[in-house]
């Protein structure tokens, strides 16, 4: 049988909307990818663009945000202010070589417990279909490039200072 890639999705959903979703799905026996491992946050607003970046960092092939639907904020406008952050994020990505369709957010509430188990079957489908990030493996890459352009550079100044 062929070595089938197997995404890692880091999410994280709203506890009073997209969690309690998950937690519906699970109770409902709902099946869906094994591939997300969730991270309850009170609020999407709650989410730092740094954990989404720390995230691809540290090996995810992909990052999921579920707060609630628009207006129905427990925070009253928590999930408009992640939007915003999602926006500069898409853009961030795209700028540092990541594809921006391994960032998703979605707004799913308490009692769409299928639309969650389709989101994150929809969003293992799409990593897979955009294979492994290796952003680790890059860091080395990148650390060597580094290495390589300061040695040359040094021995550019020690030839300008022989001469």
């Amino acid at each position: 049988m062929p070595n089938v890639f197997e995404p890692r999705i880091l999410a994280f959903f709203c506890n009073w909307c997209t969690y309690t979703a998950a937690d519906l799905a699970g109770v409902s026996r709902m099946k869906y990818a094994p591939t997300t491992r969730v991270v309850r946050v009170m609020c999407s607003g709650r989410v730092d663009p740094q954990f989404v970046l720390s995230a691809f960092a540290k090996g995810a092939d992909g990052v999921l945000i579920g707060g609630c639907h628009p207006g129905d904020c427990h925070y009253l406008e928590g999930n408009t202010k992640f939007l915003r952050r999602f926006r500069m994020l898409k853009r961030m990505l795209a700028d540092l070589g990541i594809e921006p369709e391994r960032l998703r957010l979605e707004w799913i509430s308490a009692s769409e417990g299928d639309r969650l188990r389709t989101v994150v079957n929809e969003m293992t489908e799409q990593i897979r279909a955009l294979g492994p990030l290796h952003m680790p493996a890059h860091f080395k890459e990148w650390d060597t490039e580094v290495l390589v352009e300061d040695l040359s550079h040094d021995r550019e100044e020690e030839v300008g200072e022989r001469v």
